[in-house]
């Protein structure tokens, strides 16, 4: 995976300026593929791709495997004639943070307007559709009666319905299976417009040379499909509440640890199953993107256990998680293993082992290096190629919001020192640029907010608070060619342009033409 230099971007398709009140998978996605190409960049990094769930963030989704609709181009399917345009024309522009619950209110009726006029009309797409339930049943199913019967109790959680649907009582599942049948077939169909346009740009990214990073959190929420479907894969009391759930011990940043609430999975049954839900789950994640990053990958070595009742997560402890045993399972169904380790946060020995042992790079942090001297791993001069480094990353500061309000002086002093910055700092962000694609690691990620410099206004999440992360939006032209032109003169520099002669000459259809081709 690591074997020429590369480097790319990091933005979550939600960040996109699509018109409608959230990013999306149409033309403003595939501008900014043209753009990653005008750059020289050949990665383009995004955050899971799954239906969110509480909070809106994309690491607490109602399903490992379903997208999330909201990426559903209306654009795309107006094309097809599945919407009126002049419908689409009416919606919030490109501009402002996402206001979730606005763009489910005009969005999704239009979405499943899109759905009934599929159904109901000849389309050329209905044999692809066939071919994608027929080819996805394993998970979509399960997904949209999960989907249908959430919107249906009004948002409340699976095990507070009833008792027969909560536990899937067989003659119920056939019962509901036959009376929303026409219900049912919305949400597949949205599922398959999702993936359509997934595809089809994944399709442009590869004729102009871009792999895609995808993202996949080693834990999966409670309310979710997975949980509600294979509750015996997770440690549940009888009643089907959790008996434990995940988090991290307390640090300096918090005396009272992190309780994520995800269920703890019970890894006994799953190695006795072949851990067969994990190679469906890695299988799915990398048809769907070239390279893998894997959240929380110290979760596989050990795991902070927290009794369900407890508040906080004080009084949990470490459990050790099922190690090399399920990526040798995945391996032997899956082959070669296109992985990034996130070993950020408290790291052992025993995870750097782990991740070596499996020849999984890690990620380096470029704006953690200047805390003190243990914090100088993170540092160029200590870079090994086999590592992808960040300036930052969706739960860090931007490089000017930490330069302006998170650093101590005393950070900004070494800062400056190794980076060459100087007076106020003017250009820090493109001096922590500089040093990332010149250092010897073999994968680089920028968050587009830094290569734009922009504050702490534009940071993607603040862990632990829920108001206002996962909104920022990208503005309409901020990525000009001027950038696209210093970025690429970079790349040449620091030669990470192998990949990008290569794909030079597969550049054959404009964006309109590729979101044609697949579009639902």
């Amino acid at each position: 995976m690591l074997s020429e230099r590369s480097s790319g971007i990091l933005l979550h398709p939600t960040s996109l300026p699509s018109r409608g009140g959230i990013g999306d998978l149409g033309p403003a996605a595939y501008d900014f593929v043209d753009w990653l190409a005008a750059a020289k960049q050949t990665l383009w990094q995004v955050l899971p791709l799954q239906p969110v769930g509480v909070g809106n963030s994309p690491y607490s989704c109602t399903s490992a495997f379903a997208g999330n609709v909201l990426l559903v181009s209306l654009e795309r399917l107006a094309e097809r004639g599945l919407v009126d345009a002049d419908r689409i024309n009416n919606l919030p522009d490109g501009e402002g943070r996402v206001d979730y619950d606005g763009v489910r209110a005009h969005k999704l009726p239009l979405l499943r307007e899109a759905a009934a006029n599929f159904f109901h009309s000849a389309s050329s797409a209905r044999e692809r559709y066939d071919e994608f339930c027929h080819d996805s049943d394993w998970w979509l199913d399960d997904y949209a009666m999960f989907s249908v019967l959430r919107e249906h109790f009004g948002g409340q959680p699976w095990n507070e319905w009833p008792g027969s649907i909560a536990k899937r009582d067989p003659e119920t599942m056939a019962q509901l299976r036959s009376e929303l049948e026409a219900q049912l077939n919305m949400e597949r169909f949205l599922q398959f417009a999702f993936f359509e346009q997934w595809r089809a740009l994944r399709a442009y990214c590869a004729e102009r040379g871009i792999r895609v990073i995808g993202d996949v959190s080693i834990f999966v929420s409670y309310d979710s499909a997975d949980v509600w479907t294979c509750p015996g894969l997770f440690r549940l009391k009888k009643d089907l509440s959790p008996a434990v759930v995940a988090g991290v011990p307390p640090d300096a940043f918090s005396k009272t640890g992190q309780r994520w609430g995800n269920p703890i999975y019970d890894w006994q049954a799953l190695a006795a199953r072949g851990y067969d839900w994990w190679i469906g789950r890695m299988r799915w994640a990398i048809e769907t993107c070239d390279i893998v990053r894997i959240d929380h990958f110290r979760g596989f070595e050990a795991y902070w256990e927290i009794p369900a009742e407890e508040p906080t997560a004080v009084n949990g402890h470490w459990v050790k998680g099922p190690g090399e045993a399920v990526f040798q399972a995945l391996r032997s169904a899956l082959g070669k293993l296109p992985f990034i380790a996130e070993d950020l946060g408290y790291i052992t020995k025993e995870v750097q082992e782990l991740r070596k042992a499996l020849q999984i790079p890690g990620m380096k942090i470029l704006e953690f290096g200047f805390g003190n001297k243990g914090a100088h791993i993170y540092l160029p001069h200590r870079y090994e190629p086999d590592c992808v480094a960040y300036t930052g990353t969706h739960d860090n500061d931007t490089v000017i919001g930490w330069w302006n309000s998170g650093a101590t002086e005393e950070e900004k002093r070494l800062a400056s020192t190794y980076l060459g910055i100087d007076g106020d700092g003017d250009g820090v962000h493109w001096a922590f640029i500089r040093a990332l694609l010149t250092s010897v690691a073999g994968l680089t990620v920028v968050p587009v907010q830094d290569v734009l410099g922009l504050g702490s206004e534009a940071r993607m999440n603040v862990p632990s608070e829920s108001d206002g992360s996962w909104t920022w939006r990208l503005q309409p032209g901020a990525l000009t060619p001027e950038l696209a032109v210093r970025l690429a003169a970079l790349v040449e520099i620091s030669d990470r342009d192998v990949c990008v002669k290569q794909a030079s000459g597969n550049r054959q259809h404009s964006h309109r033409e590729a979101g044609k081709q697949f579009a639902a």
